[in-house]
């Protein structure tokens, strides 16, 4: 069953879906993921953006895959584990939130670091923005990065996201890019949605 909720469609059935592509496994965060997403979380090459180089204690990390979960419930979007395709080992992740006022929705992802430099955040962030577009038939998604975060940067580009604006959050610059509905390619790249 579908929902409109603040001008978008959101599919509630997703909460069970996976996504594989070439390379990689994802599904959306369970319980079990905490521990392994605090180790991803506060390693210092991941967390010097995703958490402003704050190391989060384990209870906040609950608290994101329990909001994950119930906005899986209740909006149809939420947070996924990136693993390797055959391998449950939790390797990164990537999935939507509201932010802003009024809300909008972003993406966000993370690879971990032994496995940078290998298109991987791309492929991520390809299949996430195909499924924001495609499942939840989105409008608009944005992506927000630190200005010295050039390899986020890249990847939004690979991704066909352009420049949006700056913002100041907590007190940090904040580049965001953006991508319409319409101006998104799927590409080729094997994406395979599995309910």
């Amino acid at each position: 069953m579908k929902s409109e909720v603040r001008g978008q469609i959101f599919n509630p059935a997703m909460s069970n879906a996976q996504i594989e592509t070439t390379r990689l496994h994802m599904r959306p965060f369970i319980i079990d993921d905490v521990d392994k997403l605090h180790a991803h979380w506060t390693d210092p090459q991941v967390r010097k953006y995703l958490w402003d180089d704050i190391i989060i204690p384990r209870e906040q990390v609950v608290e994101v895959v329990e909001s994950s979960i119930n906005s899986f419930a209740a909006n149809g979007f939420g947070f996924w584990a990136v693993l390797p395709k055959g391998k449950n080992e939790l390797i990164g992740f990537c999935g939507f939130r509201f932010f802003g006022e009024p809300p909008e929705i972003e993406i966000l992802y993370s690879i971990a670091p032994e496995f940078v430099g290998q298109g991987l955040a791309t492929e991520t962030a390809k299949a996430m923005l195909r499924c924001g577009f495609e499942e939840n038939r989105f409008d608009r998604i944005y992506a927000g990065a630190d200005p010295p975060n050039a390899a986020s940067f890249r990847v939004m580009e690979k991704c066909g996201m352009k420049f949006s604006r700056r913002m100041r959050i907590n007190n940090l610059e904040t580049i965001y890019y953006a991508i319409a509905r319409a101006a998104f390619q799927a590409g080729a790249e094997l994406y395979r949605l599995l309910k």
